[in-house]
């Protein structure tokens, strides 16, 4: 048994035993939760000595201050998701405008510079729902601010607006019609918010809140609290929503134990920490894999999950229970080993590209904890003027150095292999994708990858648009929106690769990763090589069962420039399809080079082997919006088995690209799709590189008329 499991274990026996405590032992004073008293006078202290913290903590007493006049107006129904918050034509995110009436606002696409106007009648267009549920939060986010500000000052006045915005949701909670992410009453959704994991995101504000004040209110106020808002919001829309090993799950389990911590509710806590399916103790056991990264294969939802678990952690070691085990730390780790070199993070499956600095505030709470120097870079790089910081950061930091690049890596665990040469932000970084699917955020992917070369993203991956957005299943979830392998115009099934070989051969870095059970009967290995900072070579090798169209998707932003004349080509039905425009096609079976223009002083160059009869198809893919057209190239040929060799020349340079056949031991010559002999030639300097997935025993004859025996999974020379 590893030590980690056994935190948890233990953990769990903690839980146990402090729940038999609680009938004779009486819980820690209010508050306990969001901070406890030890928490308050470190607050007083931190405002004192830090400059910061005193700009931080005026801006949240002066807004405080300033609300205190202001009726407690609660709106008239629940809001809606955010991720119908979007433009309907461009697929953006929409932007508040003024207010032109009663819970009516004005709402601006920032792409086509239209206004829009709120339909309640229609979840995708109920923008003022999107604008209500804000207001929500705010109003569970003032409870907060006015019980830290009472905390502090001792003024009952904060004290008794807590209490009015408390008592007020109290009183309409349950008459807020339970409502779903599609405006339909009942079902999956919440009476505040359209989910359950938005109702707990509320709740734990609330909740929080409740717990700054809750010696000041009456035992009729308590009461109403917990039997009118705080055990309906657990019992009819958060308990009953069981959500596996998943980032909501871990708002949830906050939401519950939270609760459990305000009123003493041991069941309600050990159903947050040690429920043997959904409890934290299996979140951070499951969910968290071995290279410190979220199982879900989203750095979005990566640090939603670690901004689900830390209100549950801080309020049980208030309660005497410590949570901070070595594996949570591991959460805070993996994103610096799977960043580009820029400390951006990479926006594979559903999510968006991120600088790691954005998430400096949660790092305030990690760095509190586990005083690892390397948090340090983020928190300097930061304005520390944020809450996190001002609720647990050190107020003096140590001198921490930047973060070192980790160079070449493969996190087995997530299934990224990480091809990275060159120094600081201008190094080139490859992130090839093989690991576990990631659940219903995942993408049909397996085998795609990322490009970075000079401070910037070369070969995209289309990340994810607003769920409410047409884009996001017609485009973002097809395998035609990443830089892989698509058969017969469907999108891969989820799946999950494994690598085959990793590591480096004569100065060059490589990858071999297989794609898994992508397509029945079908197997898909790719082969990395970056052989110099200015040129990585892809041999993408294909067997199946029976014959297809295969089609080997490309997508490098900037503009088409001197593209080959073509027939006009349109997309069929299939998976993405349609938004794979202005394409033309030619037929090619000599090589052929494409470049694009990424700015005056970059045109990286694309360069296809010869071979095989290929159509090759140019056009435009998406990117972040309708408007955002991205450069695409589809590769596509029929048949049972092949192999297409092909290479990124990023600083434009020629390439002289050929493959040629291979025998085995003996004497049979074999098919590329199983081994095939590449030679590069690139900048002066010449390679020859044998791909061998099937570890054949090859006899190659070189074109020095000598022979190469290899029976590895790649070689290079």
């Amino acid at each position: 048994m590893t030590t980690k499991i056994i935190v948890c274990i233990l953990a769990s026996l903690a839980v146990t035993a402090l729940s038999t405590a609680a009938q004779t032992n009486a819980p820690p004073p209010h508050p306990r939760l969001l901070l406890n008293a030890d928490g308050i006078a470190e607050l007083k202290a931190r405002i004192a000595a830090a400059p910061w913290a005193k700009a931080s903590w005026h801006k949240l007493e002066t807004n405080a201050e300033a609300s205190l006049a202001e009726p407690v107006v609660l709106p008239p129904r629940g809001g809606n998701w955010s991720h119908n918050y979007v433009c309907p034509i461009h697929g953006a995110r929409l932007q508040t405008g003024k207010q032109i009436g009663p819970w009516q606002w004005e709402h601006i696409c920032p792409v086509g510079d239209h206004i829009l106007l709120g339909d309640p009648s229609k979840a995708t267009l109920d923008f003022d729902g999107n604008v209500i549920m804000q207001i929500h939060l705010d109003n569970a986010q003032r409870v907060i601010d006015d019980g830290l500000v009472y905390q502090m000052t001792g003024d009952a006045r904060y004290a008794r607006k807590a209490r009015e915005i408390l008592l007020a949701y109290a009183d309409r909670y349950l008459e807020y019609p339970v409502h779903d992410n599609e405006g339909r009453p009942g079902g999956r959704g919440g009476h505040i918010a359209s989910q359950s994991l938005t109702e707990a995101e509320w709740l734990i504000a609330m909740t929080q809140g409740a717990d700054l004040v809750w010696d000041t209110l009456s035992q009729a106020d308590q009461k109403a609290i917990e039997e009118k808002m705080l055990r309906p919001a657990l019992n009819e829309i958060i308990i009953p929503r069981k959500y596996g090993i998943h980032n909501i799950q871990n708002w949830e389990n906050s939401a519950i134990g939270l609760v459990g911590y305000l009123l003493n509710d041991r069941q309600l806590i050990s159903l947050a920490i040690d429920d043997p399916k959904l409890g934290f103790c299996q979140q951070i056991r499951k969910g968290v894999l071995a290279d410190g990264l979220w199982c879900e294969g989203s750095m979005g939802y990566h640090f939603f999950a670690i901004s689900g678990m830390w209100p549950l952690m801080e309020a049980a070691r208030n309660c005497g229970l410590d949570l901070y085990e070595p594996k949570f730390k591991s959460l805070f780790d993996g994103p610096f080993a799977l960043a580009m070199p820029d400390l951006y993070l990479p926006n594979f499956n559903d999510s968006g590209l991120s600088p790691l600095r954005e998430h400096a505030d949660i790092y305030e709470l990690a760095f509190a904890h586990f005083h690892d120097p390397k948090y340090v870079s983020l928190l300097n790089r930061s304005d520390r003027r944020n809450r996190m910081a001002l609720l647990f950061g050190m107020t003096q930091l140590p001198v921490g150095g930047a973060p070192t690049h980790p160079g070449t890596r493969n996190l087995s665990a997530s299934g990224y292999a990480i091809l990275e040469s060159g120094q600081g932000t201008n190094a080139t970084w490859l992130a090839l994708k093989y690991g576990p699917h990631g659940g219903g955020h995942g993408h049909p992917d397996k085998n795609s990858f990322i490009l970075y070369a000079r401070g910037r993203i070369l070969a995209p991956d289309v990340g994810t648009h607003a769920y409410g957005s047409p884009l996001h299943a017609g485009w973002d979830k097809t395998t035609l929106a990443h830089n892989t392998l698509v058969v017969d115009e469907k999108s891969q099934a989820p799946a999950q690769g494994k690598c085959l070989a990793f590591g480096n051969e004569n100065g060059a870095d490589y990858s071999v990763t297989e794609a898994g059970p992508i397509y029945k009967g079908v197997r898909f290995t790719r082969t990395a090589v970056m052989l110099t900072t200015n040129l990585i070579v892809f041999v993408d090798q294909i067997e199946a069962n029976t014959p297809h169209i295969f089609d080997l998707a490309y997508h490098q932003i900037g503009a088409w420039k001197n593209v080959p004349a073509g027939k006009p080509w349109s997309a069929g039905a299939g998976d993405g399809y349609k938004y794979f425009t202005r394409a033309t096609s030619r037929e090619q079976s000599a090589g052929l080079e494409l470049q694009t223009r990424v700015d005056a002083d970059w045109q990286p160059l694309i360069a296809l082997a010869g071979g095989e009869p290929t159509q090759i198809i140019t056009g435009c893919g998406l990117w972040k919006t309708t408007e955002d057209l991205v450069p695409m190239v589809v590769q596509r040929r029929q048949g049972q088995r092949t192999a297409y060799v092909w290479a990124v020349s990023l600083d434009g340079a020629p390439v002289d690209l050929s493959a040629t056949a291979v025998q085995d031991a003996s004497g049979t010559t074999l098919d590329q799709s199983e081994a095939v002999l590449v030679q590069v030639g690139g900048g002066g300097q010449k390679w020859l590189l044998l791909a061998n997935p099937h570890r054949h025993e090859i006899l190659a004859r070189l074109p020095d008329s000598s022979e190469w025996r290899s029976d590895a999974v790649v070689d290079i020379r």
